[in-house]
């Protein structure tokens, strides 16, 4: 029963175009130029014991005998996993071949990352005053102010109130310019000075201060004005609403700088530094890259994630990078000079990186590699390949297949 399996393997790989029955149980080819191969005798791939001086079937197992030669290099004493494949099933498997070799890599570290607000220009909005709003300038969340644009106006009788006390005190203070005691004066210029102090206190501007004294009539409805320029991020002021100096009415951010908040994971974190350059790629914009740099590694590591959280700060002109906006961050390590192949040659299965080195004569031996970093379509070799070796970088998948079935038919 066992054989009869091994069989059916073997002819399901022929029907397929490129297995064992294309080219196993025929000499190798042999290069153009290159003296043939001398052949001693042929056996059977399954018991290597039966030999015969001509080629055939197996009378055990049916299969193709195979050429045993006198270099000593038969199928059946190379590497394990070795395949024989004639120029035209190459052709067929589209083969192509690269060169083990040393280039320069630049390192770099890939990381998911989202868009955040600046902190540090984030302004909350109170007022310094207890009142009443009477009208509402910035009247919707998201609306672009500049500094010194009113948000609002507020009526406050305390604040009223101060203003015609110092509308007296600039009264008296005409009335007693002239009056010979200079304690009189001074008292009266003390008071003025008061009364404006508070009114300054209380975030009323210079400007309308002046118009305070130059008019002789007070101002019922001050405005409140945008300590920056930015955007509405948050609004809790509606007319006729009563404020108090705890009420926060807006939230105003300048988003001509954003960050950009990277997660690293644990393994590469040693190899960030403040001042790292970067790239961001976002999911809105595929063709687009924002350029900055790190700007501040958090202390911490998520304990669910196992990743580092990393601190990027980038312009933003255009506005276009929006808070929440996910995406992509490429940090440049460095480069150096490293032994590499094509990403193409490598197969990866996760707990085994195979790459296939061309022999000659049509011949491929699977090799265990260790891989290192990756980057710009190259892969790091670390062991298993020397400079100059030749490889495979393409139709190496199917390579790998029947490596795979004629391992297990052994």
């Amino acid at each position: 029963m066992k054989k009869f399996v091994i069989v059916l393997v073997i002819a399901a790989a022929f029907a397929a175009g490129y297995g064992y029955g294309r080219w196993y149980g025929k000499p190798a080819p042999v290069a153009s130029g290159a003296a043939p191969r001398k052949i001693l005798y042929w056996q059977d791939p399954m018991h290597p014991q039966y030999k015969s001086d001509k080629p055939g079937i197996a009378p055990d197992c049916g299969m193709k005998l195979v050429p045993v030669y006198a270099d000593n290099s038969p199928a059946g004493t190379m590497p394990p996993g070795t395949v024989e494949v004639s120029p035209e099933n190459q052709q067929l498997m589209g083969v192509t071949y690269g060169t083990v070799e040393y280039q320069a890599m630049h390192d770099s570290i890939r990381a998911a990352a989202r868009v955040t607000l600046d902190e540090t220009r984030i302004a909350k909005v109170q007022p310094r005053l207890e009142g009443w709003i009477d009208q509402v300038f910035a009247d919707f969340t998201g609306k672009a102010i500049r500094e010194g644009d009113p948000l609002l106006t507020i009526y406050s009788p305390e604040a009223l109130a101060t203003e015609q006390e110092y509308l007296l005190a600039i009264k008296a203070q005409h009335t007693v310019h002239s009056n010979p005691l200079h304690e009189i004066q001074e008292s009266t210029d003390n008071l003025v000075t008061a009364a404006r102090k508070r009114l300054e206190l209380w975030d009323i501007g210079a400007a309308q201060i002046d118009r305070i004294a130059s008019t002789g009539e007070t101002i019922q409805n001050l405005p409140l004005n945008s300590p920056i320029s930015g955007f509405v991020m948050e609004r809790n002021a509606f007319p006729k609403q009563h404020v108090t100096p705890e009420t926060v009415l807006y939230t105003v951010a300048d988003l001509s700088t954003v960050w950009v908040i990277a997660d690293v994971f644990e393994y590469e974190a040693a190899n960030v530094r403040v001042n790292l350059p970067a790239s961001l790629t976002l999911v809105s914009s595929p063709g687009r890259a924002f350029r900055g740099r790190v700007s501040y590694i958090l202390p911490d590591v998520d304990p669910a994630t196992r990743t580092l959280k990393v601190r990027l700060q980038f312009d933003n002109p255009g506005f276009a990078l929006k808070p929440g906006m996910f995406g992509e961050v490429e940090l440049s390590t460095g480069g150096a000079r490293k032994l590499t192949v094509p990403e193409t040659a490598v197969l990866n299965s996760g707990d085994r990186q195979v790459v296939f080195l061309d022999r000659g004569e049509g011949r491929f031996e699977p090799r265990a590699v260790t891989i290192g970093v990756q980057s710009g379509g190259l892969i790091e070799i670390l062991s298993g390949l020397r400079e100059g070796d030749r490889i495979v970088t393409s139709g190496n998948f199917l390579l790998d297949s029947e490596s795979q079935l004629k391992a297990a038919a052994k």
